[in-house]
């Protein structure tokens, strides 16, 4: 296959990844030397905390050669995902609110992702045939990189918040990936790091998770006590967690290069009404079917049934004194699993020391 050939093919695959609903689709090499001491050096640290996979196929990750034979370009592909009207800040602002990272209102994007990469997978094999293709696609499944890859693509670069940020797109996009044997033209990185001294996401964070050089510790982070850590929330950081009972955005809700940033149009992303903006005595007052009928095909489904009743126990506990969120409470103590009953003797103490103040 020539140059010509190649560049074609390469144009192509643009025009197939932008009628599948991405907005923009990028191409780097498998070279990740440059990330690597990185992200050693933030596994060194313990920053991952209990999320030992990615602690797990290292080798993989920094050599997607080694994940998929023959590899020689990644394809990335960015999807917007912000929906349009949910109020965010409105409702992170509302303590009687529960507060669900808006990448989870919708669909489950590794669904809708990962769908749409294989069907330009599939397209792509066909176009080249009979080239012995070998190809594989990823939507945050497999010790895949993405971040280091999507800023060699040249999708942006990585912020303050350890996010990739894009000009035009701010954070709010999903990544996608194709490792393909097909050498492909590469594109070039952005050189330029745009965040300057601002430093609006570590001002905001509420459990000072974001460190001043460029990394997360998990261990602190909202979305990972909330959604990773399967067991008791540490008690000196429930406080800070507030209303947020799925996942954080504070640092995405801040960011300057959010202001701008567009919406979606997929219908798959569109948020289910009981999800953005519920009373949290709504949410915690359903029952285990109830969780996952409105959870269903969702990615807030991960959870289960026993970290969502914990995560809105916190939150009722940080939320204003109310006798029915007290009797809402102690009526479902007799019923819960240790875990929860933990939590909620906690939002039970934490509400009876407010009242006791007024």
């Amino acid at each position: 296959m020539n140059i010509a050939d190649l560049e074609s093919l390469k144009q192509m695959l643009i025009d197939w990844t932008l009628e599948q609903g991405f907005q923009d689709v990028r191409i780097t090499d498998t070279n990740l030397s440059e990330h690597a001491p990185r992200y050693q050096s933030w596994l060194s640290a313990g920053y991952h905390g209990d999320m030992g996979y990615l602690a797990r196929n290292v080798d993989k990750r920094l050599h997607p050669e080694r994940l998929v034979e023959e590899t020689c370009r990644v394809i990335v592909a960015r999807m917007d995902y912000l929906p349009a009207d949910t109020q965010p800040l409105q409702v992170l602002e509302d303590p009687e609110c529960g507060y669900i990272s808006r990448y989870a209102t919708g669909r489950d994007y590794h669904k809708v992702v990962r769908r749409r990469l294989a069907r330009i997978a599939d397209r792509l094999n066909e176009a080249v045939r009979p080239f012995d293709h070998r190809y594989r696609a990823f939507t945050d499944s497999a010790p895949v990189l993405e971040k280091a890859l999507s800023v060699k693509a040249g999708h942006g670069w990585v912020g303050r918040n350890s996010l990739v940020l894009n000009e035009k797109a701010g954070s709010w996009f999903f990544l996608g990936e194709i490792y393909t044997n097909l050498p492909l033209p590469v594109d070039e990185p952005q050189q330029t790091d745009r965040c300057g001294a601002c430093k609006a996401c570590l001002n905001v964070c509420p459990t000072d998770a974001i460190l001043d050089n460029r990394t997360i510790d998990a261990r602190r982070c909202i979305s990972y006590l909330t959604i990773e850590n399967k067991g008791p929330i540490p008690e000196t950081l429930r406080g800070a967690i507030g209303n947020r009972i799925y996942g954080c955005d504070d640092c995405q809700l801040y960011c300057p290069w959010n202001r701008d940033a567009p919406t979606t149009r997929e219908t798959d992303f569109q948020p289910r009404p009981p999800l953005f903006d519920a009373s949290l005595e709504t949410l915690f007052s359903w029952s285990e079917d109830e969780f996952n009928r409105a959870t269903e095909g969702t990615a807030m489904r991960r959870i289960g049934y026993e970290q969502w009743q914990r995560n809105i126990a916190v939150a009722m506990g940080n939320a204003p004194f109310s006798q029915a969120k007290v009797d809402a409470l102690n009526a479902r103590l007799p019923h819960v699993s240790p875990l929860v009953a933990e939590h909620i003797r906690w939002a039970l103490d934490q509400l009876l020391s407010k009242n006791a103040e007024r």
